[in-house]
């Protein structure tokens, strides 16, 4: 079973770039995505659903803004589109697919980035998030989260962690946040394959300056997953050949197929 997770940063962007043909071959079971930027009546019959690919969407109501996706080879059980918070719903951040006994959902955590209002927001979000974790956790079902969680947990995770201690994504009330996720028995699958991996880890790069070419990045996009399928993850990479966003794909492939 693989599964890709990338943000898109405008899925009409993204498949301007390459996205719709590269994602075929893939060989993936399912691919998360998150940042639309998109609502429905944007979506082309091929965005909606790329060739072998069911695609199952949550909108954010406001426009070009956040919004998350998921395409699967096979028809998931049952889809849930958000949180049953209807603020934090309207923006269109948590998808979950359900194949038997595993859950995939697509999240996409706000970016506190903009200014102390949009961190404030990202806080209430993971104040109120926190204990549906814990409820999918304490489900006893296999789930893998996949997405951009706007958090770089570690030192590890980000080129200059020195210049970023204040900033939002490494503030330390957030990576204790993270931290207590993986304390609490979520797995970063990543990490468990890679635990000594920096640079060739990172997932997202500023479009200011050569961050990119200089490979200034930061690892906010993972795949969490709980113990007993993160178990079963034999490899994980990050896709740098092609460029469809300002964040690159996270590909991990598991040991067995999807719900079994």
């Amino acid at each position: 079973m693989r599964i890709v997770t990338l943000n898109l940063n405008g899925i009409r962007s993204a498949a301007r770039k390459g996205f719709l043909e590269w994602l075929p071959r893939q060989g993936a079971d399912v691919v998360c995505v998150q940042e639309l930027k998109a609502q429905v009546g944007d979506m082309t019959k091929h965005l909606l659903n790329p060739e072998g690919f069911y695609g199952y969407f949550h909108y954010a109501e406001k426009k070009g803004y956040s919004g998350v996706g998921l395409y699967s080879k096979t028809q998931p059980d049952q889809i849930i589109e958000g949180l049953g918070l209807p603020d934090i719903d309207v923006e269109g951040r948590y998808l979950e697919a359900v194949f038997g006994n595993t859950s995939v959902v697509s999240v996409y955590l706000p970016s506190g980035s903009a200014g102390e209002h949009r961190q404030a927001a990202k806080f209430a979000f993971m104040d109120r998030f926190f204990p549906h974790l814990e409820r999918l956790y304490a489900s006893g079902r296999e789930v893998i989260l996949c997405g951009d969680w706007n958090i770089a947990h570690t030192e590890k995770d980000l080129r200059n962690w020195k210049g970023n201690q204040k900033n939002s994504g490494f503030l330390p009330e957030e990576r204790a946040w993270i931290g207590r996720l993986f304390d609490g028995g979520w797995v970063d699958v990543h990490r468990r394959l890679h635990p000594e991996a920096e640079g060739e880890a990172y997932t997202w790069w500023s479009n200011r300056g050569q961050a990119w070419a200089k490979n200034v990045g930061w690892r906010i996009d993972y795949q969490i997953a709980t113990p007993g399928i993160a178990a079963r993850a034999r490899a994980a990479a990050v896709y740098k050949d092609e460029r469809f966003s300002d964040h690159a794909p996270l590909i991990v492939d598991y040991g067995d197929p999807i719900g079994k």
